[in-house]
């Protein structure tokens, strides 16, 4: 089997990648609809389909209202299984947030230190990066990051459905692009999105990044519903 790197020394970095069949070097395309597959009034989630046209991910029914989400928004697989819980750092100058496995009962009952922890670049920093990620670097005990250089980087504009994450040495791992109709130039709105993951890296931990990104980058770009290029 192979990796992006192998050679990680913290076994916690390897959560991130995973394995895939040698010589299966396609991408995963998945087009994620920003919508909650229960839709009530003021609530909020996500709906992702595979290229087969199955739902793989949800997250369901979480209120925008507290920024500061205490009991966390949960990321589950197509048919409802908890994949991780997601919890902002509260008093966060950076809306901090970090990702745990498993779903908010066992959150509770065995703390731990997260998975990886993500938070919005430092404002005092000129750059092009949205986001910064650092996996399993924070304190059990604060849930405060205490690595300096973050592992993953996300550049350009979520909002504008334009960004990449990259590995620390640069590598392309993830990519976010405005969904088009099949074989036209028909950019369709900013809820219907495409996301599309290298080989060996993590779907899961990759569509846990793009729930926080929606909760912490700035405020909506408003596109036109539908425009050519």
């Amino acid at each position: 089997m192979s990796k992006i790197h192998p050679d990680y020394e913290n076994p916690l970095k390897e959560i991130i990648y995973s394995d895939h069949k040698l010589g299966d070097n396609r991408p995963s395309n998945l087009t994620v609809w920003k919508k909650s597959s229960m839709s009530f009034q003021g609530t909020d989630g996500f709906t992702v389909f595979n290229q087969q046209g199955e739902l793989v991910f949800r997250v369901d029914n979480y209120s925008r209202k507290n920024r500061c989400l205490i009991g966390g928004v949960v990321l589950m697989d197509g048919i409802g299984r908890a994949l991780m819980t997601l919890r902002p750092r509260l008093l966060s100058m950076q809306y901090q947030w970090n990702g745990y496995e498993g779903g908010e009962d066992k959150c509770r009952k065995a703390p731990k230190t997260p998975i990886f922890s993500m938070r919005r670049r430092s404002i005092c920093r000129k750059s092009n990066e949205e986001a910064e990620i650092f996996i399993g670097t924070a304190d059990s005990s604060t849930n405060h990051v205490t690595s300096i250089l973050p592992d993953l980087r996300i550049e350009g504009s979520f909002r504008r459905r334009k960004c990449s994450i990259f590995t620390h040495d640069g590598k392309k791992v993830a990519e976010i692009l405005r969904k088009k109709v099949n074989n036209t130039t028909v950019v369709l709105s900013d809820d219907v999105f495409s996301l599309v993951v290298e080989p060996g890296f993590n779907c899961d931990i990759v569509m846990a990044f793009v729930v926080i990104m929606d909760r912490i980058c700035q405020k909506p770009y408003m596109p036109v519903l539908c425009s050519s290029s």
